[in-house]
């Protein structure tokens, strides 16, 4: 798709969308007001995010009921990127022709197409799904997760724990595919495990041959971890329970699938039964998740539905909280503008945000000692497990995989 034709995609979304400023805001002075924006793909097939854009519209008609964003009212505008780069590109420049103060909790993987955009506009990018390497090395970025590389630095740790001796990587063949290898290596060799890289298209309606391939010879210590997302995962899915591997051990980043992907491939019973996963947060089931249920709940218009467990929700979710907390530390009755908001960001200052990650900071203490990645400031993930059909804590608490990510030695034991 062009550019011209992304940006006219992004007409009824954005009409669709402003109302969440309330009637009043035509009115009001700019200096009362904020506008903020959420981008992510729809009606594409393997990476449609829709319900993060559906939460963040819930988040901007609760704030308004509530007395606005430290006293401002919000203006939410929405933006399908098309999971294309002329789409995230659109995305951009609607931020910057409508003066955004951020854009926040947002999904694509062209971050070398819309982050110039928004570094010449000096528009912070808080909370991205953490797809692209620029997330991670702009000076106008602050990710709340590790992105894609902590969940695979975390789960060859996870594997390594299980007792692997081969682990066979399944990803999508893309550039973002190509990246994801050198982390899951990181955590594999210092333990001699044998690393094995599975390229999968990103779409595809039979995924045998890589089911096949994965399992191999179905020895005790063969492992297998996939990254390709919820689409194709659920496809993936299906040949490898007819397939019905009995020594071969599965286990996926969150993201590839979460709870909806369980429920809808079997529970317990089905392939997904006792399967690892690494994730950025607690599982959903976890009480953190309280308030973003509630919010669900009580603000979503139900023209899309928004799952809980989906992971771009809750870094859509966790991005809002980390804005709403930088907003109220910018002073009562000053205007909340993006610069404001980028001082506050890097004071280093922490913002909790009630356990649904460890405090957040993007000071220079906090950053990854990474020439790539310097903006990686949270480089902690969990540990799940499939029991009972439901994913569960398998080690509480948040699991430190700096050590990977900074290409370093593991730690010594008992420190």
């Amino acid at each position: 798709m062009g550019a011209l034709a992304a940006t006219a995609a992004l007409v009824p979304a954005l009409l669709a969308t402003s109302a969440c400023g309330g009637p009043a805001d035509a009115a009001a002075d700019a200096d009362h007001q904020i506008t903020l924006m959420t981008w992510a793909p729809a009606d594409t097939g393997a990476a449609d995010r829709p319900g993060m854009t559906a939460l963040a519209e819930a988040i901007g008609r609760e704030l308004n009921a509530k007395g606005g964003l430290a006293g401002h009212q919000v203006t939410i505008l929405t933006c399908n990127e098309h999971n294309t780069a002329d789409g995230a590109t659109a995305c951009a420049r609607q931020a910057v022709t409508a003066h955004a103060a951020a854009v926040v909790g947002s999904y694509s993987q062209f971050g070398s197409n819309f982050v110039p955009a928004l570094e010449a506009a000096g528009i912070p990018f808080i909370g991205g799904y953490g797809l692209s390497t620029p997330e991670f090395s702009s000076p106008l970025s602050y990710p709340v997760n590790g992105g894609t590389p902590a969940l695979l630095a975390g789960s060859g740790l996870q594997l390594v724990e299980a007792g692997c001796k081969t682990v066979t990587l399944i990803r999508p063949d893309t550039r973002a595919g190509d990246t994801l290898l050198g982390y899951l290596a990181g955590a594999l060799k210092p333990a001699k495990v044998k690393l094995i890289d599975l390229k999968a298209p990103e779409q595809s309606s039979d995924y045998t041959p890589i089911a096949e391939k994965a399992i191999g010879d179905d020895r005790q210590g063969n492992c297998i971890t996939n990254a390709l997302g919820p689409e194709p995962t659920s496809n993936l899915l299906d040949p490898y329970r007819r397939l019905g591997p009995r020594n071969t051990l599965l286990a996926s980043v969150i993201g590839s699938f979460q709870q909806s992907v369980v429920d809808s491939t079997g529970g317990d019973s089905g392939p997904l039964g006792s399967a690892y996963a690494t994730g950025w947060y607690p599982p959903e089931s976890s009480h953190v998740w309280d308030a973003l249920r509630a919010t669900v709940h009580g603000y979503g218009d139900g023209a899309v539905p928004i799952d809980v467990s989906d992971p771009g929700v809750q870094t859509t979710w966790v991005a809002y909280e980390v804005v709403q907390q930088t907003a109220a530390r910018i002073g009562a009755g000053k205007p909340i503008t993006a610069k404001a908001l980028r001082n506050v960001l890097d004071s280093g200052e922490s913002i909790d945000t009630a356990g649904a990650t460890p405090p957040l900071g993007w000071g220079m203490t906090s950053m990854l000692a990474s020439a790539d990645s310097p903006r990686l400031v949270n480089t902690s993930v969990t540990y799940q497990q499939v029991r009972g059909g439901r994913l569960t804590e398998q080690q509480q608490g948040f699991v430190d995989v700096r050590w990977v990510l900074a290409g370093g030695r593991p730690p010594a034991q008992g420190n």
